[in-house]
């Protein structure tokens, strides 16, 4: 599990472009963040991407921390 949460952590800091650093187990893409709705979009792909999954874009949109 460890590995996966580093992996979004990795994802999450690529795609808002901040230090991975920032990115904590339970960090609001938002608020503690700063993600525009543009980059949640960006963060669904990012992902799935990375996990080889699809995702429904709706329901993943909802997610607000790592």
């Amino acid at each position: 599990m460890a590995d996966t949460l580093e992996r979004v952590k990795r994802v999450v800091a690529e795609i808002l472009k901040i230090d991975i650093q920032r990115v904590g187990d339970d960090s609001r893409f938002v608020e503690d963040l700063g993600a525009e709705s543009v980059q949640s979009i960006e963060l669904v792909a990012g992902f799935e991407e990375e996990f080889d999954i699809d995702m429904d874009e709706e329901a993943a949109l909802q997610v607000k921390t790592v």
